[in-house]
């Protein structure tokens, strides 16, 4: 006959390991030097926007001080926002990109 114990192990053990994994939110901050074209290549390249969409982030950009680009897990969201920093310092400009838990 199972142990009633052993079970009850099993089952907080697998609630633990189904748990969903943090998001994180990929933002671009406004400065003075980096074009609003390059940010919505960057939106296009990088996040998959379509040109619409690209544009309304990076108005938001412009006027709100910051935009949101995605939300995804952290190691997705880590590697967009490396190749946001890649592409920018490529390209002179010190657009910066930060990360958010949802």
């Amino acid at each position: 006959m199972p142990d009633a114990s052993l079970s009850a192990d099993n089952a907080v053990l697998l609630k633990q390991q189904v748990r969903e994994p943090r998001r994180y939110a990929v933002i671009l901050h406004n400065d003075d030097y980096t074009t609003m074209e390059f940010v919505i290549s960057v939106l296009v390249d990088v996040f998959r926007k379509n040109l619409e969409e690209a544009r309304a982030i990076m108005l938001m950009v412009h006027e709100k001080g910051r935009g949101v680009c995605g939300i995804y897990p952290a190691e997705v969201a880590e590697t967009k926002a490396a190749l946001v920093h890649g592409k920018a310092r490529a390209a002179g400009y010190p657009l910066r990109c930060t990360l958010e838990v949802v």
